[in-house]
C-alpha cells in the first residue's frame, strides 16, 4: 500500500485521516511535551536572569522577565572576589572530576571485566561482596574514611579529594553486566593470536566499548563535579575548595550575596551542560547496554 510521510515523521497510508480522538491524543501529547520543556528550562531561566541582575532587581516585589540593565559586570565581580576564589575552585573541581573519573573508570572497568570473564571459583563471592557494598549507607563509611585520610595528612589536598573516591562498586557492577553481553567471538579470535586477558581487554574490549565507557565517564564526572559533602569536610583551606564548596560561602549567617551566588551557579553548570550536549546519546546507550533492562 502506498504511504506518505507526514510532518510527525511517521509513515501513514495515502488518504489516511486521523479520527477526532486521535487528533486529541496527539494534541495532548504536544501539550504535555511543551509543559515538560517549560518545567525543564525554568530553573535555567531563573539562574540566568538573577545572575545578570542586581540585588535590588532580585528582591524587588515586582517581577520582570529580565532587568532593564543587564549586569554583565557581575562576571568580573565574581572572579575578582578575593574572599571566594572561584577560578581556583573551578580548577580544583576540574582536576577532581577528570582524575577521579579516569581512575574510577580504569579500576571499575578492570574489576568488571575480571568478574565477567576471568574464571575463578570465588568470582561469584567477590561479586556479591561488591554488590553488598552498595547496600551500606555512605554515612557509615564517612567517618572511617575521614580518619584514614586525616592520618595520611591528606586533609586540604587534592589527594584527599580524589583517592578515596576512585573505586565505585556501582560502576564495577555496570561494567560487569556490560561485559557479560560482550561478543565472546572477538575475544576468542584475539586469544588465538596469543593475547592474554590483559591484552584482550585493552586491544579488543576497550576499543569496541568506547560508547559505554563514555556514558559511564559522563555520569561519573557529573557526580564528581557536583559532590559537596566530602569536599566540604576535606577542603578545609580555601585553596582546596571545589566549586560547590565555594558557592556555599556566598550564604552565611551574616551575609547573603545573591547575585554573585547565581552567577557562580551559572558558571559552574556550563561544563556540565556542554558535557551533556555532546554525550547525551552515549548516556542513553549506557543505560540500554548496562544490563539493567526489562
Amino acid at each position: 500500500m502506498a504511504t506518505a510521510e507526514r510532518t510527525s515523521g511517521t509513515l501513514e497510508p495515502i488518504g489516511y485521516t486521523r479520527s477526532p480522538l486521535g487528533r486529541v491524543g496527539v494534541g495532548l501529547r504536544w501539550i504535555a511535551l511543551f509543559i515538560a520543556v517549560v518545567l525543564f528550562l525554568l530553573p535555567f531561566y531563573l539562574i540566568l536572569r538573577n545572575a545578570l541582575s542586581t540585588e535590588a532587581d532580585i528582591t524587588a516585589p515586582d517581577w520582570t522577565l529580565f532587568p532593564k540593565d543587564l549586569q554583565w559586570g557581575n562576571i568580573s565581580e565574581l572572579f575578582s572576589n578575593t574572599e571566594v576564589p572561584i577560578a581556583r575552585a573551578m580548577y580544583n573541581s576540574a582536576v577532581v572530576g577528570i582524575l577521579g573519573t579516569g581512575g574510577q573508570i580504569l579500576l571499575a572497568s578492570m574489576a568488571g571485566y575480571g568478574l565477567a570473564r576471568i574464571p575463578y571459583r570465588h568470582a561469584d563471592k567477590v561479586f556479591y561482596a561488591v554488590v553488598a557494598t552498595l547496600m551500606i549507607p555512605g554515612a557509615v563509611t564517612f567517618i572511617p574514611s575521614f580518619i584514614v585520610v586525616s592520618s595520611l595528612g591528606w586533609v586540604s589536598t587534592l589527594r584527599g579529594l580524589i583517592i578515596p573516591t576512585l573505586f565505585s562498586g556501582f560502576a564495577a557492577f555496570l561494567f560487569r553486566q556490560y561485559f557479560l553481553n560482550f561478543p565472546k567471538e572477538l575475544e576468542e579470535a584475539a586469544r588465538v593470536d596469543g593475547a592474554g586477558y590483559f591484552g584482550v581487554f585493552w586491544r579488543i574490549v576497550v576499543p569496541n566499548s568506547l560508547p559505554f565507557f563514555a556514558a559511564i565517564a559522563a555520569i561519573t564526572f557529573i557526580g564528581n563535579w557536583n559532590s559537596f559533602l566530602w569536599p566540604l569536610v576535606i577542603g578545609q583551606d580555601s585553596s582546596s575548595w571545589t566549586i560547590q564548596v565555594a558557592m556555599s560561602t556566598f550564604i552565611t549567617a551574616q551575609t547573603v550575596n545573591i547575585h554573585e551566588l547565581f552567577m557562580a551557579v551559572a558558571v559552574s553548570i556550563l561544563p556540565l551542560v556542554l558535557i551533556f550536549a555532546f554525550l547525551q546519546r552515549y548516556l542513553i546507550q549506557g543505560v540500554t547496554q548496562s544490563g539493567i533492562k526489562d
